[in-house]
């Protein structure tokens, strides 16, 4: 797996992935930055939230689950002392669908955080207190008004 980072002015930067995909990153304008693209600590946050994702629908997908959306919504703490590294995470999933089994959607999260996201795992590895839950919405997209 590859990346290139080109600076552009400021604090902004291009970030482009080996598969040719490319995302604005920047600071805040009190850092040198113009607020063009998400900080580089959000990328990283928000790169865990899709990787457990990904797995999560994976695995409920295998499992032949009703899915109708998946949303995580993370939360970090940081330290506050530089370098400001994540002290704790927390992913929270919101998985929507028809007839979802609540032993389904617990192992998915489950295993995801266990044994599937490289990100959530690595960042375990190194220290980062990590947390998940869950929520299941039936789907009800069928219901008459």
């Amino acid at each position: 797996m590859k990346a290139t980072v080109k600076w552009t002015d400021g604090r902004q930067f291009v970030a482009e992935s080996g598969s040719g995909h490319s995302v604005v990153i920047d600071g805040p304008p009190d850092h040198g930055g113009r607020n063009t693209g998400p900080r580089p600590m959000e990328m990283l946050l928000m790169g865990m939230g899709a990787c457990a994702s990904f797995d999560v629908l994976n695995i409920l997908e295998k499992a032949r689950a009703d899915v109708s959306d998946c949303v995580a919504s993370i939360e970090a703490e940081r330290a506050d002392a530089t370098p400001s590294v994540f002290t704790s995470i927390h992913a929270h999933f919101t998985v929507t669908g028809k007839g979802l089994k609540e032993k389904q959607v617990a192992r998915a999260v489950e295993l995801s955080a266990e044994k599937y996201c490289s990100a959530s795992i690595m960042l375990a590895k190194g220290g980062v207190e990590m947390s998940h839950s869950y929520t299941i919405i039936e789907d009800d997209v069928n219901k008459t008004v």
